[in-house]
């Protein structure tokens, strides 16, 4: 039977736009424990790990709370990561792949380029993972449980992640060109897109601030006083997930020139920073996808999208007239029913096509095959 999503009180999340207080300490890994290969197995619980890997949690999580403290926006990248592999022949770790000799990896394809992050976050886990349980716990179980860790420490819902994925020994290009929404993606295509997945119109409406794009794919333009404004730019995760992250004025010059459906004021002040000709410097300037609390996990980014100021045309699609406007309207007005969702949405979303038993691999280094 498929675990539920985690209580109420547990699914419980921030609305206001202060911060997470960040206290965690920095893990320190003194033993390595003997390795002991995982068998075949289905996905099914969060203890998949612990006869194998009794500390594989832990470590993920200790790894991504200290990665979220030095750059806050880590936690949507990381997240988006998840996201990206899931729409790609499934959560196989396939986006973490480099290119080879006998395929063409997805980081270089039209959604992913430039835009992706969070590599090396994944490098140091899984190294300090081989280091206490050699090939034992996959790439893609990985992934997965980053993305839960990351929500949480930015004040979002937990839920109990399925484990037992194993990693794919190729990737694809063309599937990543084909199969993740783009910001110019109207209504339609946004909801043919998750179905293609097994997934509702619900949970593309609670996941959408948070999965659904790249840092290329909108509207990257300075901000004031931007949170770490030292630190380079990061590119959105989609819905419920566009509630973090930001976006690339090349991405959203459409919209802030051409759509109607856009505040008047919001959009004179992108244009400030977002100038109408393409090309030079201006593509990368940034904007966070939720200009009130862009680095915390909250209900803000559906309030914006009622008021008209969803920063990509494909935010601005959930609140335009169609079938998705009362779920908007409802994340809007009720955090809680939104973390619900969303944390019903992530299990869902990572249980697309995932390899189990003896599919796959466990790969040793998850930039590459074995």
């Amino acid at each position: 039977m498929a675990p539920q999503p985690a209580s109420a009180a547990t699914r419980k999340h921030r609305r206001s736009s202060r911060p997470l207080p960040q206290c965690l300490s920095i893990l320190v890994l003194a033993l390595a424990a003997s390795g002991i290969t995982v068998g075949s197995a289905q996905l099914s619980s969060e203890d998949y790990y612990d006869g194998s890997c009794p500390a594989a949690l832990f470590t993920i999580r200790s790894a991504v709370a200290t990665a979220v403290l030095l750059d806050r926006r880590m936690g949507a990248s990381l997240l988006r990561l998840h996201f990206h592999d899931c729409f790609v022949q499934g959560c196989d770790a396939s986006v973490l792949l480099d290119d080879t000799a006998s395929f063409t990896g997805e980081k270089g394809a039209g959604p992913n380029a430039g835009s992706l992050r969070g590599f090396d976050v994944i490098d140091n886990i899984k190294m300090l993972l081989e280091l206490l349980c050699p090939q034992t716990v996959s790439c893609a179980d990985i992934l997965a449980v980053a993305a839960r860790d990351s929500v949480v420490q930015l004040g979002g819902p937990s839920w109990t992640v399925l484990l037992g994925r194993r990693d794919a020994t190729t990737a694809s290009a063309s599937l990543a060109n084909s199969d993740l929404p783009g910001p110019t993606s109207n209504l339609n295509a946004l909801l043919n897109a998750f179905a293609n997945k097994g997934l509702s119109s619900t949970d593309m409406v609670a996941l959408s601030g948070s999965i659904r794009d790249s840092p290329t794919a909108g509207c990257f333009v300075p901000v004031s006083s931007p949170p770490s404004s030292s630190r380079a730019a990061f590119v959105p995760v989609r819905a419920g997930a566009h509630t973090v992250g930001r976006a690339q004025c090349k991405n959203c010059r459409a919209r802030i020139y051409n759509d109607t459906d856009i505040d008047a004021s919001f959009a004179a002040s992108l244009r400030g920073s977002c100038p109408a000709q393409a090309g030079g410097a201006g593509d990368a300037a940034l904007e966070p996808l939720d200009a009130s609390s862009p680095d915390d996990f909250d209900n803000a980014y559906f309030g914006n999208l009622l008021a008209r100021r969803g920063l990509l045309h494909s935010d601005q699609a959930l609140f335009d007239g169609g079938a998705t406007d009362g779920l908007v309207s409802a994340y809007a007005s009720d955090a809680d029913r939104w973390g619900g969702d969303f944390a019903a949405a992530m299990v869902r979303m990572g249980s697309i096509s995932p390899l189990t038993g003896t599919d796959g691999e466990i790969r040793v280094n998850c930039r590459r095959v074995n």
